[in-house]
């Protein structure tokens, strides 16, 4: 039988049965891309003994308990579910003791002080959605597609206390369509991502995986370039999208505005304002021409376009919502709509 020798500490090493079944694997994620990720381990094999997830929210007009993607599924599959609203509570860290894990996997999580990540002798593992050191932060797939970028991709890597900056493990990438969306990428990624993860376990077990350290930033500024062989990269970062980050600047042009809306859907939506009122912006398309009137000014045939110009074009409306409305297409939304 083939051993696998670890170390956790000087005097401590540990001999573990290389089969999938012989290890402790414990889950944390909380939103549906994370449940894929989930879905597949357990299809692989992996004996998870526990799923961490976020606490119960209240949602809805009833303001009734939400729970998680990731613990409706795990109860689903009667796995053993942890919520802990503190991740360093003395009776939370005794009960991940207890469970004696191998190796934790986070996918979609919030931030672990290194009491939780450094507690398994192998270590904790995390998939990102970004090519790393590129979009490192919250939001990667939103940024990535309102920067325009051409591909992205995901990765594993071994956690350290700096957010995702730990030793990669695997990468793979894939391009990103001119016109796809932040949630279809979303979907397409998360697909993709959990294989890469379900190989990146399997190599770790294996031994076949080789850890490469990130490039370290000499600051955390965007502006940072990262240095590969004789080649100079800008580093681009992915923090936390905010309200203000979806106000349309009809000044800037016609394929950033595009890239903002197609980054923002479906949620939390790109935005500009019609006759006063907050018109969220799901689905746009391009017509590169001498625009008639100014940015931010309007066009319509009150049936089936409206279209605001920018300084080389303009930007059709395809999907929106007006506060207090539902979702439509432009069609629907002009048959209803009278301009002021």
């Amino acid at each position: 039988m083939i051993q696998y020798q670890l170390t956790k500490k000087k005097d401590e090493p540990t001999t573990f049965d290389l089969t999938l079944t012989a290890y402790r694997f414990i889950f944390m994620g909380t939103p549906e891309f994370a449940v894929t990720s989930l879905d597949a381990l357990l299809n692989a094999g992996l004996n998870i003994v526990a799923v961490i997830t976020a606490p119960d929210k209240p949602a809805g007009r009833g303001m009734k308990l939400n729970e998680s993607p990731v613990k409706k599924y795990a109860r689903e599959k009667g796995l053993k579910i942890l919520q802990p609203v503190k991740l360093k509570d003395p009776a939370f860290l005794d009960e991940l003791r207890s469970l004696k894990a191998d190796l934790q996997v986070v996918v979609a999580f919030r931030m672990l002080p290194e009491i939780v990540w450094n507690m398994p002798a192998i270590g904790t593992i995390n998939l990102h959605g970004s090519l790393l050191p590129q979009y490192r932060g919250a939001a990667p797939i939103n940024w990535a597609v309102i920067n325009g970028e051409k591909e992205t991709g995901v990765t594993t890597f071994k956690l350290k206390q700096a957010i995702d900056t730990g030793d990669t493990l695997l990468q793979e990438s894939f391009p990103i369509d001119e016109n796809e969306t932040a949630g279809e990428l979303h979907d397409r990624m998360k697909e993709i991502g959990a294989k890469l993860l379900v190989r990146t376990v399997q190599g770790i077990l294996n031994g076949e995986l080789k850890e490469r350290p990130q490039t370290a930033l000499s600051d955390g500024d965007r502006q940072t370039t990262w240095s590969d062989g004789d080649r100079q990269t800008m580093l681009k970062q992915a923090p936390k999208i905010v309200t203000e980050t979806g106000k349309i600047d009809w000044n800037m042009p016609v394929d950033k505005i595009h890239n903002l809306v197609r980054g923002l859907s479906p949620l939390p939506g790109a935005f500009t304002f019609l006759d006063g009122k907050m018109l969220k912006v799901y689905k746009s398309k391009k017509e590169i021409i001498i625009p008639l009137t100014k940015p931010g000014e309007y066009e319509t045939d009150h049936k089936t376009f409206l279209k605001f110009a920018s300084p080389d074009g303009y930007i059709h409306l395809i999907e929106v919502q007006l506060e207090g409305k539902k979702k439509m297409n432009i069609s629907a939304f002009l048959q209803g709509y009278r301009f002021a």
